[in-house]
């Protein structure tokens, strides 16, 4: 696998789209990814999240629109594509009869491996799998599955890895050491798209990007994109929140209102109006109430509700 082309930029598409019948799935997406990065892929179930993946590994060809993934093209070379790129899927898709070696050493001869033993031993040992080498792969627990598919995506050393929810259902423990090896991945040099539900698998992403009913609404820095979108939000904690979350919502310059546990965010995209509107229920007893910065799930619900007719939104760094 040492005949992949060298590039900067690894992923480097614009305006490609797909529609399954009448349905139009993903909509003029423009995404540039570089080597080394972790790119947090988010959205809704439905969103378009997966079928974008699959164009870019070349498991898709896109109706329209042009592109690269690790130099090759996404339409032309997509032969090329799939030796270079790991992808690991939202289902588990391994052979639960067969153990964690012997469902390794299967891959390894899909590649046609001719150093399989060495890259066998080295993913197992790499992510912690030693002591269950020998175990039914049907009889690992979530966390542990995941690191099987990872040992698989890495084994014919990819440059780019695609991972599609790849920590759903896992434990969080086993998310936070996911999370670390996929940083250790990227610290050599491998680049990262990843999609989850987490906003804080989001925030340990270089860049994210938000896609809702196919289209790209998003990407930047979580810092960019948070700052980008322009909100104000006030955090308030009180007994009644249930009735004070009726009466903000009331409120002309309320565009959202989100429930944290004890406390309730209140955001809007005017601050001076937010705030003279707020006032009035600031002065009644019982309640504590300060301005906070909004954080990436105030950004997403506010694009979610501001979808329509939202143009793409792309900050460079």
């Amino acid at each position: 696998m040492n005949d992949a082309r060298v590039v900067d930029v690894v992923i480097d598409v614009h305006r490609i789209n797909k529609h399954f019948g009448e349905n139009h799935v993903v909509k003029d997406l423009s995404l540039t990814v570089r080597r080394g990065e972790i790119f947090g892929f988010l959205g809704p179930n439905g969103s378009g999240k997966t079928t974008s993946i699959r164009m870019l590994c070349g498991l898709l060809t896109p109706d329209s629109g042009e592109g690269t993934c690790l130099g090759y093209d996404i339409v032309r070379e997509t032969r090329q594509i799939k030796r270079h790129v790991g992808y690991m899927t939202q289902r588990f898709s391994f052979w639960e009869d067969l153990t964690i070696g012997e469902n390794l050493r299967f891959v390894a001869r899909m590649y046609g491996m001719t150093d399989a033993r060495e890259k066998i031993e080295r993913a197992i040992e790499q992510l912690g799998l030693t002591q269950r080498a020998n175990q039914l792969a049907g009889t690992l627990s979530g966390g542990w599955k995941q690191r099987l598919a990872l040992a698989a995506c890495l084994l014919h050393d990819p440059q780019l890895l695609l991972l599609d929810e790849p920590t759903a259902g896992v434990d969080p423990k086993a998310r936070r050491d996911f999370w670390a090896e996929l940083h250790a991945l990227a610290g050599r040099g491998i680049t990262v798209l990843v999609s989850t539900h987490y906003m804080d698998e989001a925030e340990r992403c270089h860049k994210v990007g938000y896609i809702l009913y196919g289209r790209l609404l998003v990407q930047g820095t979580a810092q960019e994109v948070i700052a980008s979108q322009s909100l104000y939000t006030w955090a308030v904690t009180a007994a009644d929140l249930p009735v004070l979350s009726e009466r903000v919502r009331a409120l002309p310059a309320v565009e959202q209102v989100v429930a944290f546990g004890t406390t309730l965010h209140i955001t809007g995209s005017d601050g001076e109006a937010l705030r003279r509107e707020l006032e009035p229920i600031m002065g009644e007893p019982g309640r504590t109430w300060t301005e906070v910065k909004p954080g990436l799930e105030d950004v997403f619900i506010h694009l979610m509700g501001d979808a329509g007719g939202a143009p793409i939104t792309e900050i460079h760094s």
